[in-house]
């Protein structure tokens, strides 16, 4: 069984920063893309940023130029640096991966709280 563990979410003032991180345990064979989503209440859970196993990189216009995705493979860990946040970025973030364990499938952690006051 995998599992995706999030840490690092919590309360920042605008302008703030906080980084992420999601580690992935369990019996897994491959870790292909790896991501952050958010979910604001009353709100669908939209992508924030995901990084290939190569290391391309997408982002929501929204975080473009704020956060950075990064990952180490060696550690099957994902991250998200947020700077310059904003009280629009207040949401749970999911992390999410598409991995092989040992058939292709798509695993969630679940959920940190991320706040950010004006």
């Amino acid at each position: 069984q995998v599992q995706l563990v999030e840490s690092g979410g919590g309360l920042v003032q605008a302008g703030g920063s906080l980084r992420l991180s999601c580690a992935a345990s369990g019996r897994i064979f491959s870790i292909d893309v790896m991501g952050w989503f958010r979910q604001a209440p009353g709100k669908q859970r939209e992508l924030v940023a995901r990084i290939t196993s190569g290391g391309t990189t997408n982002y929501a216009d929204s975080v473009k130029g704020r956060f950075t995705i990064s990952r180490d493979n060696a550690k099957n860990t994902v991250y998200l640096h947020m700077n310059s946040l904003k009280p629009e970025d207040t949401a749970v973030y999911y992390c999410n991966a598409g991995l092989m364990a040992p058939t292709y499938y798509t695993a969630w952690g679940q959920g940190t709280q991320v706040t950010v006051s004006s």
